[in-house]
């Protein structure tokens, strides 16, 4: 596969094989992403769990406190008080059945987030093959479920992401652009491990942290030393 100049240049500041500490590997992701644009800053952690079985499902939310650096956009389904207590927190956008259709018929995915309130579920529920493959159905464990919409709109605006296994058992997110600098990242890395970490499985055997690998959009991949992050 061809590798760009700057990737490769990028690379040459990495070692094989070695395995960085948390601070270090953050201050090399900025030093690496070389794009003209805001690189995403990305982390990559495998677990030892296994996703196919219900009791080994790792999935939650967290907020992080420097945010996403990404302009969020937010829909949310709910009525009377609570859609317009949606509207006054934020939300880009609010109904009921109209955004279904919406939704359904002109194919439209103009939004990142989708909260609901719990009433609204039924209603909503023919969109689960429509939304479930983009991971953007409303889940309770991930806060996006709740009759607080007003308090979800707002944390999804302030950078709460939502923090799920894949079915490789590996989970993939964001913690912030290269323009943050390595304080910040540091501050979102640590949230976001701290959430993973405390949401292991009751039946999760062995080594937990298998392996954790931090890259910008355009860069390669750096691996922190697992044994690191408890």
């Amino acid at each position: 596969m061809f590798k760009g100049k700057k990737y490769v240049d990028s690379a040459k500041l990495l070692e094989k094989a070695k395995l960085y500490d948390p601070a270090e590997a953050i201050e090399l992701v900025c030093q690496t992403s070389k794009a003209k644009f805001d690189e995403t800053i990305e982390l990559h952690v495998r677990l030892g769990v296994d996703s196919r079985h219900a009791d080994q499902q790792v999935r939650g939310a967290v907020v992080l406190p420097n945010g996403t650096g990404k302009t969020v956009r937010t829909l949310v389904f709910a009525k009377g008080d609570r859609a317009k207590e949606a509207l006054e927190a934020g939300a880009d956008f609010v109904g009921e059945m109209d955004l279904v259709e919406k939704i359904m018929k002109e194919n439209w995915f103009d939004f990142d987030i989708v909260i609901a309130t719990p009433d609204m579920m039924g209603t909503i529920g023919r969109l689960g093959k429509t939304l479930g493959p983009k991971g953007l159905m409303p889940n309770p464990k991930a806060g996006t479920v709740t009759m607080d919409v007003a308090k979800a709109v707002q944390e999804a605006k302030a950078g709460k992401i939502e923090y799920r296994l894949d079915k490789t058992n590996i989970i993939h997110c964001p913690i912030g652009k290269a323009s943050f600098g390595a304080e910040k990242l540091a501050e979102n890395f640590n949230a976001l491990m701290g959430a993973i970490i405390k949401a292991k499985p009751a039946a999760a055997k062995g080594q937990y942290i298998k392996s954790c690998v931090m890259a910008s959009t355009m860069g390669p991949g750096i691996h922190v030393n697992a044994s690191k992050l408890g």
